[in-house]
């Protein structure tokens, strides 16, 4: 979790302001045992928390585990403001380190005990007493969104809420939002739901469970790639500003927060963070069936020799393979994720190391590596059987083997068959809610996406065994199982 240490051009005039400082506190002690004083005066020098960072070479880092903030996916950390506090420690030149804290009491608490910290969790100005802490200058404006499902075409913005329920979080500034729209004469129903957030909400939107909810611009757009059947409509409040939070006295930690800020606004480093999480995605293609068709019929031909070789050596049905790098990059050998992963069955590069494959541009490699990391995780989940053990191996595949265990002693808990894929995709969404990931080894992951990955793979896996995607000439085999 920690990142290498790197000298930036200033850190070396604060440390030699930090030695000086520190040779005349010493001077201050030998002239206070010299005049038979034992103990340093009040008004001795104090050491800020900037200088206690560039002191130590450490900055904490004081967050949420969710999918905006700081997450675990595929043995990677990631989220929004994990990134950007890693940018900020690379640029003091020193490493980060991460808190967890759950609501916004424990990260006050969390920064009165540790100087040399911040709070980084998406906060708004407003949701925290400026006596408390002292914040940056914002780095992103954002303004609430309302979000509907993609067929419901009577709610555009504010006005069309007039008699309609607007579902938020209990407590979220969202309740103010409508507050404030019912002043103005938009008679509305403001449902507060205790214990959910803005993803748990629009997850519900998209599956039809309630019609409407609000959103903050960002976090719209991030969930939104997961759950494309909700739309997001126009904006309704003012513009809310996002700031990182300090303890009062750590002025000198602002300003170098504040000069941090107008460097990577001012270069590509602050836009590419927000785009690999906030950039829009196309609306959800509900002829994904003809899609994959297509897209398979032109690219599937090219790879097929290797797929079938790979799945040969390994155990596994060419089928699934062939489905599963169409769920992972439609057949594109030079797709990148935002979390890093390369190639067409999407290798992050750890585990390419882990599988002394370095070239993960190369398809054929790309394949072998996929394939042979499937198959690495089915041996690994021995005690399952048949076609759960696959869909197992798949899911672990798609999140990370440490989310699927996570998930399995949540289904213990609840006396299901941790061995059971349907058991798992049950357990795997709760890791998305609080009560469930903070006490989960591995913490949060948005366990929805792999149980829809391993629906895709296993129904584009179908439907290519029931097509003959080569002509009559080309292919004539029957399934093969994994044993």
């Amino acid at each position: 979790m920690r990142a290498g240490k790197r000298i930036c051009p200033n850190f070396l005039l604060y440390f030699i302001e930090i030695q000086i400082k520190k040779i005349l506190a010493g001077l201050c002690i030998c002239a206070g045992l010299l005049s038979g004083c034992d103990q340093i005066p009040e008004s001795g020098l104090q050491v800020s928390p900037l200088e206690k960072i560039l002191d130590t070479g450490k900055i904490t880092l004081i967050t949420k585990n969710n999918a905006n903030c700081y997450y675990q996916y595929r043995d990677r950390y990631m989220g929004f403001e994990y990134e950007l506090a890693q940018a900020f420690a690379d640029y003091l030149g020193v490493q980060l380190d991460v808190v967890i804290a759950e609501t916004r009491e424990d990260m006050k608490k969390a920064l009165k005990e540790e100087p040399a910290a911040f709070i980084g969790a998406g906060l708004h100005l407003s949701s925290i007493s400026g006596k408390e802490v002292l914040f940056s200058n914002p780095y992103l404006r954002v303004r609430p969104h309302v979000l509907a499902r993609w067929d419901n075409a009577s709610v555009r913005g504010a006005p069309d809420l007039t008699g309609k329920n607007v579902y938020v979080p209990q407590g979220s500034h969202y309740v103010s939002v409508l507050e404030s729209l019912r002043k103005n004469g938009i008679n509305l129903g403001i449902v507060s739901v205790p214990d959910a957030d803005e993803e748990e909400l629009i997850r519900q939107v998209a599956d039809g469970k309630i019609d409407l909810t609000l959103a903050d611009e960002h976090m719209a757009l991030l969930h939104r790639r997961y759950y494309p059947r909700t739309v997001i409509k126009d904006a309704v409040g003012e513009e809310i500003p996002i700031a990182w939070a300090v303890r009062p006295d750590a002025q000198k930690l602002v300003r170098r927060m504040n000069a941090f800020f107008r460097t990577v606004k001012n270069s590509s480093l602050f836009s590419d963070i927000y785009n690999r999480y906030y950039a829009e995605v196309p609306p959800f293609d509900f002829d994904q069936a003809e899609h994959f068709l297509q897209i398979a019929s032109e690219n599937l031909p090219l790879y097929y020799p290797l797929i079938r070789k790979a799945a040969e050596e390994y155990g596994f049905d060419w089928h699934l393979i062939a489905a599963q790098i169409y769920q992972e990059s439609h057949f594109n050998s030079q797709a990148r994720s935002p979390a890093g992963a390369v190639g067409l069955m999407q290798i992050v590069r750890p585990t390419g190391k882990s599988l002394n494959i370095t070239d993960l541009t190369d398809p054929r490699k790309n394949i072998e590596a996929g394939v042979r990391y499937l198959r690495d995780l089915y041996n690994f989940f021995d005690r399952a059987e048949g076609n759960d053990r696959l869909r197992i191996a798949l899911a672990a595949y798609n999140i990370g083997q440490g989310h699927i265990l996570d998930a399995r002693n949540i289904a213990r808990s609840r006396g299901l068959d941790p061995d059971k894929w349907s058991s798992l995709a049950q357990t795997l969404p709760l890791l998305q809610h609080e009560e469930y990931h903070k006490n989960a080894l591995y913490g949060y992951c948005r366990g929805i996406e792999p149980v829809e990955y391993v629906t895709n793979v296993m129904f584009y896996s179908g439907m290519l065994s029931r097509r003959d995607i080569f002509g009559p000439d080309t292919v004539a085999e029957s399934q093969e199982t994994v044993e």
